[in-house]
C-alpha cells in the first residue's frame, strides 16, 4: 500500500517588511476568528481570506493550503505552551513539587481559556499531525518536561525518569482536553487542579523512594 505524502504545511516565504507581517497577522486572526465561528469542517482559504479583508492570491503568497494555516496556529500554540514549561518548571527558586503544582493550574487554566480554539485545532489535526514539521515543533515541550524530571528525580534510572515524564506530559494534555471541553468556572479549575497535582506529587514523591 503507498504511503500517503505528508502534507505541506511550511509556510511559503516569510515575511520581511511591515506590510507584509501585517498582512500575515491579519490572516492568523482571521483564522482564528472562522475557527471560532465555522469550526475545522468549514474552515477555508477563502473564507480566511475575506475574514481578513485580503485577497485569496494574497494569503497564498504565504500559506499553499489551509493546512499550512491551521499548522502556524498550532505550532504558534506549542511554542506558547513550550515557553509556558520552561518559564515554570526552569525556575529553580522554587522546589520540584510546588513548580509542578504551578504548571499544572496554569496549563489548565489556558487550556479552558482556548478552548474553543484548541479543540478545532485537534478537529484539524489530520491535516497536519503527519508532517515532520509538527514532531519538531512537538518535541520542545516534551525536551523541558524530560529535563525538569531530570531534576526532580535525582538518583533514579534513566528509563524510570523518561516514563515519568511522558506520563505527566500525557496526562496534562489529555486531561486538560478533556476538561476544558465544558465551561468551567474558576473555583472549579482550581479544584481541579488542585487535586491533579496532588497526584502528580504523590506520584513523584513514590518515584523518589
Amino acid at each position: 500500500m503507498a504511503q500517503r505524502p505528508n502534507p505541506q504545511v511550511s509556510s511559503r516565504k516569510q515575511p520581511k517588511q511591515a506590510r507584509a507581517n501585517d498582512l500575515v497577522a491579519a490572516v492568523l486572526d482571521a483564522a482564528v476568528q472562522v475557527l471560532r465561528t465555522e469550526g475545522a469542517s468549514r474552515f477555508t482559504t477563502a473564507r480566511v481570506a475575506e475574514r481578513a479583508g485580503v485577497s485569496v492570491g494574497s494569503l497564498y503568497q504565504y500559506f499553499p493550503n489551509k493546512a499550512a494555516i491551521l499548522f502556524r496556529l498550532q505550532s504558534d500554540e506549542w511554542r506558547q505552551t513550550s515557553a509556558l514549561l520552561h518559564e515554570i518548571l526552569a525556575d529553580r527558586r522554587q522546589p520540584p513539587q510546588e513548580r509542578l503544582r504551578t504548571l499544572v493550574h496554569a496549563f489548565l487554566r489556558s487550556e479552558c481559556d482556548e478552548a474553543e480554539v484548541r479543540t478545532a485545532l485537534g478537529d484539524a489535526a489530520p491535516l497536519y499531525r503527519d508532517a515532520p514539521e509538527a514532531a519538531q515543533a512537538r518535541a520542545s515541550g516534551s525536551l523541558v518536561i524530560r529535563e525538569f524530571m531530570k531534576e526532580a528525580l535525582p538518583g533514579v534510572d534513566e528509563p524510570t525518569v523518561v516514563l515519568a515524564a511522558d506520563v505527566i506530559e500525557t496526562t496534562l494534555t489529555q486531561v486538560g482536553s478533556s476538561f476544558s471541553g465544558t465551561e468551567r468556572t474558576s473555583q472549579e479549575i482550581s479544584a481541579y487542579a488542585d487535586a491533579m497535582a496532588d497526584m502528580f506529587c504523590g506520584y513523584l514523591a513514590r518515584l523518589s523512594r
